[in-house]
């Protein structure tokens, strides 16, 4: 083959995941703004494999350019979907492939590219391990393993990703750290509509009140009910809860019995306009996860994006390497609603050290979060594969 032949070839790149947008999620979010951008390079053909997120029929169809192909499933269960016409599908796919991207957790695409006979390499995104659910690893283990064997690369975001996994240290000289990054052109104070500047502020109880912003999921892993705790001792500071979930009307009760009703608001939903105003108008940001389910923690760097500092919490996971104790924020030890409550009031009442993190934390993201960096590195592993 001549060298402008092999110069105008595309690299064929399956990318692989669960779900895709416009369903919801940390990962979900990743694979499509992966997915977008890689899709726009030149000599890169993407597509995405994913299944249905409930039980319906597969359907193919393209957003904003990419490709999307969504499997037939049962529905989800264990946080995962269960679809035999996706294995099969898999196989088929990865066969035309150069490069297969696998987002992981998935047990499915384990059992799938333990038995496919596809030539192409194969990408792992190890986004967690299988935490909650691991009473089935004795099922999905056999299969992962293979998978990692079978894999030319495994990305993780951060070194404790490795250092936390139970999985990944015998495979530690395949892993490649590429963190998670967000536009900074979009995250960014100057894109915030007129009328949602102040979409905190407006909602205050008491108008010289500090905002402590918490935005994600209300499930079992993010700690909602410590940060409600931590309220007790909190002062000067009003909590603003952002997401659903399970333990929503729970919380939600819990607060009216601890008599916080005039410090911890939920605004459940907001859309994606709303939620860029709030980290902009809150004046720190709170993750109090408690498991490592929670592995990075994307809304850490959306927040920091917008020069707010972090509370996160020392967890055995990436969460603690994205926003830095003493650097860009306060880290506390998990289900502690002491030092979450000091740590709030911390930045609370001091201003100058509130000023001085958020200042480092914009830069953080700008220095090793930003989104050009990270597809850059992602392409580049992508074409020495």
């Amino acid at each position: 083959m001549s060298d402008d032949k092999s110069s105008s070839k595309k690299i064929k790149v399956l990318q692989v995941n669960k779900f895709y947008h416009p369903v919801t999620g940390g990962i979900e979010t990743l694979v499509k703004q992966y997915s977008e951008e890689l899709s726009t390079l030149d000599d890169i053909e993407l597509e995405v494999l994913c299944c249905q997120n409930k039980r319906a029929k597969t359907e193919v169809e393209t957003i904003n350019g990419v490709k999307v192909t969504r499997m037939s499933s049962l529905g989800t269960y264990f946080s995962c979907p269960l679809s035999i016409p996706f294995i099969f599908r898999f196989w088929k796919e990865a066969k035309d492939a150069d490069v297969v991207e696998m987002h992981v957790p998935f047990p499915l695409v384990d059992f799938a590219t333990t038995f496919s006979r596809s030539k192409a390499k194969f990408i792992i995104h190890w986004h967690s391990d299988i935490v909650k659910q691991e009473k089935v690893m004795f099922l999905v283990k056999p299969f992962m393993n293979a998978m990692l064997k079978k894999s030319s690369s495994i990305i993780v975001a951060t070194k404790g990703h490795i250092l936390g996994s139970k999985y990944l240290p015998p495979y530690e000289n395949k892993c490649k750290i590429i963190p998670y990054g967000v536009d900074t052109n979009e995250f960014n104070p100057s894109k915030v509509k007129d009328g949602l500047h102040d979409i905190l502020t407006s909602k205050l109880t008491q108008k010289d009140s500090k905002k402590a912003l918490f935005v994600g999921r209300l499930v079992y892993y993010k700690g909602v009910e410590v940060l409600v705790n931590a309220m007790k001792e909190v002062t000067d500071t009003e909590l603003f809860i952002c997401g659903s979930g399970p333990l929503s009307d729970e919380l939600k009760t819990k607060t009216k019995e601890l008599g916080l009703d005039t410090k911890i608001h939920f605004l459940d939903y907001l859309n994606d306009q709303e939620l860029k105003a709030a980290y902009n108008d809150c004046d720190f940001f709170v993750l109090p996860s408690i498991q490592r389910s929670e592995a990075f923690a994307i809304v850490q760097i959306e927040a920091m994006a917008y020069g707010k500092p972090v509370i996160n919490t020392r967890l055995d996971s990436g969460v603690p390497y994205v926003s830095l104790d003493g650097e860009t924020g306060i880290t506390v030890t998990p289900n502690s609603s002491v030092e979450l409550a000091a740590a709030i009031n911390t930045l609370a009442h001091d201003s100058e050290i509130c000023s001085k993190y958020g200042t480092n934390a914009k830069r953080r993201v700008e220095d090793i979060f930003n989104e050009p960096k990270i597809i850059n590195a992602l392409y580049e592993l992508i074409k020495s594969e």
